[in-house]
């Protein structure tokens, strides 16, 4: 994938620093491109399940973000993304290291961008996936009184 502009960086950086949910998870962008971001979410004990799996909601959650701000890195200055719509098909326990969210997108239309997001678990130097999201971010425009 490209590498995006100092600006855009910024932009997608700045914006997720202000998603409290991802500060609560502990979760951090792990690279920008062009229509492609990386979340990465650390174990922690905080954000289990029952059986001690990383909770699906945590892994919703990254996954949903790094589609979406692979979207915002793509839009026009006077655009932002929200989410429309999501299925996510959870393939295996999210146990590991650290959970990685790599969302894509796919289509950059005018009104709406599909995105596709794919979730690994990784630990000692291994890579399983764990999960798979297609999602659907609506573009809006950032002078409606939302921020990026």
């Amino acid at each position: 994938m490209t590498p995006v502009s100092k600006e855009v960086d910024a932009r997608v950086r700045g914006s997720f620093a202000r998603q409290t949910i991802m500060a609560t998870l502990g979760a951090e962008i792990a690279a920008v491109r062009a229509g492609e971001v990386e979340i990465v979410l650390p174990f922690s004990d905080r954000i289990l399940q029952q059986h001690e799996f990383i909770h699906a909601g945590a892994v919703a959650t990254i996954a949903d973000s790094a589609c979406g701000y692979a979207a915002l890195s793509v839009m026009l200055r006077d655009a932002a993304v929200l989410t429309t719509e999501f299925k996510i098909n959870l393939l295996a326990p999210a146990k590991g290291e650290r959970i990685r969210a790599i969302g894509r997108v796919i289509r950059n239309g005018k009104k709406l961008v599909i995105t596709l997001g794919e979730v690994f678990a990784e630990e000692g130097g291994t890579r399983k996936q764990i999960a798979l999201i297609a999602a659907t971010m609506m573009v809006i425009e950032t002078g409606a009184g939302l921020r990026d």
